[in-house]
């Protein structure tokens, strides 16, 4: 965001946002706010072509600060007004929020872990009771009879197939013959 914004944010005047943050420049590195070049500037200009900008921003002498996210926490911080002195009461709330959420989530993780812990043991019996029931046991099982349809080609043997002859019932036809 830009010095201009943040100001209207926080409730103060464009020069006084600037004079704070040129006052504690050591809490601004380059990754919480930095000045647009002259390029970046005109090209901002350029590309908005509401008269309101220019309004604004027509009597700057210099050029405009860019924040990011962490440059407008840390500039709350700074800043002296009401909005700004709650903006940063806000902010802190939430890192303590942030730090609960954080606290019961290990929480959670620890009790997870216990609960792996506890039941592994508990599945290893289960899994090595079947595994030792899918070991060879020495004498096969007895042969079962097969369930379900059978043709009487699969329980006849070849050699006596031909000589064997099958009723069928009233009305049925042999089909596909």
């Amino acid at each position: 965001m830009l010095d201009t914004d943040l100001a209207a944010v926080y409730g103060t005047p464009t020069k006084v946002l600037v004079q704070s943050v040129q006052r504690n420049i050591e809490r601004f590195p380059g990754d919480f706010a930095f000045r647009l070049t002259r390029q970046e500037f005109t090209d901002l200009r350029s590309q908005s072509v509401t008269s309101s900008l220019e309004r604004n921003w027509g009597g700057r002498r210099h050029l405009p600060y860019a924040f990011t996210e962490q440059g407008v926490a840390m500039l709350s911080s700074v800043l002296r007004t009401p909005r700004a002195i709650q903006a940063n009461i806000a902010i802190m709330r939430a890192f303590v929020q942030m730090r609960g959420l954080h606290v019961s989530h290990e929480d959670l993780e620890r009790k997870v872990q216990s609960l792996e812990k506890k039941y592994d043991t508990k599945f290893k019996i289960v899994f090595d009771a079947i595994r030792e029931l899918m070991a060879p046991q020495g004498e096969p099982p007895p042969a079962r009879r097969a369930i379900g349809f059978r043709s009487p080609q699969d329980t006849v043997p070849a050699s006596s197939r031909a000589s064997r002859t099958r009723r069928r019932p009233r009305g049925v036809s042999k089909i596909g013959h």
